[in-house]
C-alpha cells in the first residue's frame, strides 16, 4: 500500500491517560500545551523540510475540559508563511469513545521559525493558498502576523 501525505497538514491522535489529570479529574491544560506545541513542530518541519522552534502561541482558546479516557485528535495545518516563519493552526478535538460524541475543545496557532545548520533563521517554502478554505486561513494568519508585529512595537 502506498500513501500520500500532504505535507501542509498533519494528523495526530493520543488517549488522555492519568498521567495527564489535574486536581478537576480532567486533563491539565498545561499537558496540553506540551502537546500542541509538540504537534506544531511536527507539522512545521514537515512542511519546511527543515527543524523548527516555537516563535509565539498567538492564541490558546480552551473551550472545553478533556475526560481521561477520551481520545485526542490533533488537526494541524500550515496557515500563512512568512520569510522564515510558519503559522500552524491547531484544532483539538476530544472524542468521548463510550458516548460515540466529539467535541472542539481546543484552538490554537502557533508560529513556528526555521532553523539552518548553524541555528539561524533560513528562508521557507512560501505557501500558495488554492482552495477558498486555504485562501482565508492565509489572509487570517497574515492578519494575526501583522497584529503580532504592531503589539510587539509597543512593547
Amino acid at each position: 500500500m502506498e500513501y500520500i501525505f500532504d505535507n501542509k497538514t498533519l494528523t495526530m491522535s493520543i488517549l488522555a491517560t492519568p498521567a495527564h489529570i489535574n486536581f478537576n479529574g480532567v486533563m491539565h491544560g498545561g499537558d496540553l500545551l506540551k502537546i500542541l506545541d509538540q504537534v506544531a513542530y511536527a507539522c512545521a518541519t514537515r512542511y519546511c523540510g527543515i527543524g523548527v522552534v516555537t516563535l509565539s502561541v498567538d492564541r490558546v482558546l480552551f473551550r472545553s475540559p478533556i475526560k481521561i479516557g477520551n481520545l485526542i485528535h490533533f488537526l494541524a495545518c500550515v496557515n500563512y508563511t512568512g520569510v522564515t516563519s510558519v503559522e500552524v493552526g491547531i484544532k483539538v478535538l476530544s472524542e468521548d469513545i463510550a458516548n460515540k460524541s466529539v467535541t472542539h475543545c481546543n484552538s490554537s496557532y502557533f508560529t513556528m521559525v526555521a532553523l539552518d545548520e548553524d541555528g539561524r533563521p533560513t528562508k521557507v517554502p512560501q505557501l500558495v493558498p488554492i482552495t477558498d478554505e486555504e485562501k482565508r486561513r492565509f489572509e487570517a494568519g497574515k492578519l494575526r502576523r501583522e497584529a503580532s508585529k504592531r503589539n510587539n512595537k509597543k512593547l
